[in-house]
């Protein structure tokens, strides 16, 4: 994937569009490109980190290929079964990170990546990550999505320099590492839709070329979801560079837009709880292709809603935050103290604002249910897709019963400074109709 012509200048948005990311290189066999990337960034000295089980997948072909063409190098291999994505792995990250070297190689996914790219952003040496599955669009992202003090937070680090997504490697990922990256792709449908509404409701920035990359991967992605369950190369090597591409997409808007809405915030929720109360959880794009799936089915009954402005003045009017303070903090525990935070800077709930607000959508309620019917699909549609990628369908799965799903859907609208779902609920006075049908 030539990465240097996705986005074509200059752009009808009116902005310039930036991305750290030097080179991406995939396809099968891409991982013995790794003595040339390091070339490329003057390295000498590599410093490698993986888990065990990355290790096994691809740190191993590293170190051969790395001998093999007479490059010193030093590691550490995170010997842990599953890697919590906190203080202890980017601790021990550090704790044996060799400081003769000048570069860093993260052999991985998620977690992986997320440490490396804060180790290379303390550090300051350039980053290369050799892709071990194709589960979340976070690779070219200069942010590290971790839990702080057992709170869910994205920390400012930084991009990879190049990212190596052979596909003899991604191809051999546990099946559902491969569900949970074409999930995160799914994921696409709520969030381009949200950047628009809000482009409309409150004059956010949008770029319809940056979205347009995002739908365009996104269909491709859908288009191989068979093939991907049977592990074919062109499938797996689909949805990688779609994961790539959002990444990418997110650094061209300089937001998380294209990439993430209401359906991340499902999943935020269900992390919080489970670092909060060891409730059950899945992996990160599994979830937000559960939470695209509620989103849709709350999307499709708004489709067919006529808006009712005395019903939504009067519904604002009777709007009680200090009682939602109150259920939001025995929903989610100290997870709900950033969140309550961060409404004393925005001011979301001020009902001073919310009449202009309620104007702006009513005057444009046909086009903003044109553009759910046109970015969306069926609820039907979507829930066969995900049966056919093993992600379940059912909240039960995370055991959420339907009080839990409506505190959920209640809780997406305090999680970031982002209109989403929730929030048009919210301004149309209608999320107790929306509420019961979780």
């Amino acid at each position: 994937m030539n990465i240097h012509t996705l986005i074509k200048t200059p752009c009808p948005c009116g902005r310039d569009h930036f991305a750290a990311l030097k080179d991406v290189y995939t396809g099968p066999g891409a991982i013995r490109r790794l003595p040339e990337c390091i070339q490329q960034l003057n390295g000498k000295k590599p410093f490698l980190l993986s888990d065990i089980h990355t290790q096994k997948a691809a740190g191993e072909s590293v170190r051969r290929i790395l001998d093999e063409a007479g490059i010193s190098w030093s590691g550490h291999v995170i010997d842990r079964e599953v890697l919590p994505p906190n203080e202890w792995v980017v601790g021990s990250a550090f704790l044996h990170y060799d400081p003769s070297c000048d570069l860093i190689i993260g052999i991985g996914s998620g977690v992986i990546n997320d440490t490396c790219k804060i180790l290379s952003n303390v550090s300051g040496n350039p980053y290369i990550i050799v892709g071990a599955a194709p589960s979340m669009d976070g690779y070219a992202s200069a942010t590290s999505s971790m839990d702080r003090d057992e709170l869910k937070c994205s920390l400012p680090s930084r991009c990879p320099d190049i990212i190596i997504g052979d596909t003899d490697i991604l191809r051999e990922a546990p099946l559902h590492m491969l569900s949970s990256g074409i999930g995160d792709m799914i994921a696409k449908y709520v969030s381009i839709t949200e950047w628009r509404l809000s482009h409309i409701i409150n004059g956010e920035y949008y770029c319809g070329q940056i979205a347009g990359l995002v739908r365009d991967a996104l269909a491709k992605c859908v288009e191989n979801a068979d093939a991907l369950m049977q592990r074919d190369p062109e499938a797996v090597q689909a949805v990688f560079d779609g994961l790539l591409i959002t990444g990418l997409a997110m650094a061209y808007a300089g937001v998380s837009r294209p990439a993430s809405g209401t359906e991340h915030y499902f999943s935020h929720v269900w992390d919080m709880r489970a670092l909060q109360f060891g409730t059950p959880s899945e992996r990160h794009g599994i979830q937000c292709a559960m939470g695209t799936l509620q989103a849709v089915r709350l999307y499709e009954w708004l489709e067919n809603y006529t808006p009712d402005e005395l019903k939504a003045l009067q519904a604002v009017t009777a709007f009680d935050y200090d009682a939602w303070k109150e259920q939001l903090c025995s929903f989610l525990g100290e997870s709900a103290q950033p969140m309550i935070a961060l409404e004393a800077k925005e001011g979301k709930y001020d009902k001073t604002r919310h009449p202009a607000r309620l104007k702006q959508i009513i005057d444009h309620w046909e086009e903003l249910t044109g553009i759910m019917k046109e970015e969306l699909p069926s609820s039907r549609e979507l829930e066969l897709l995900l049966k056919k990628l093993h992600i379940p369908t059912d909240l039960n799965a995370l055991d959420i019963d339907t009080a839990k799903a409506r505190l959920t859907f209640l809780s997406t609208k305090d999680i970031r400074d982002k209109y989403i779902l929730a929030r048009l609920g919210w301004d149309l006075g209608v999320l107790d109709e929306l509420c019961a049908l979780m």
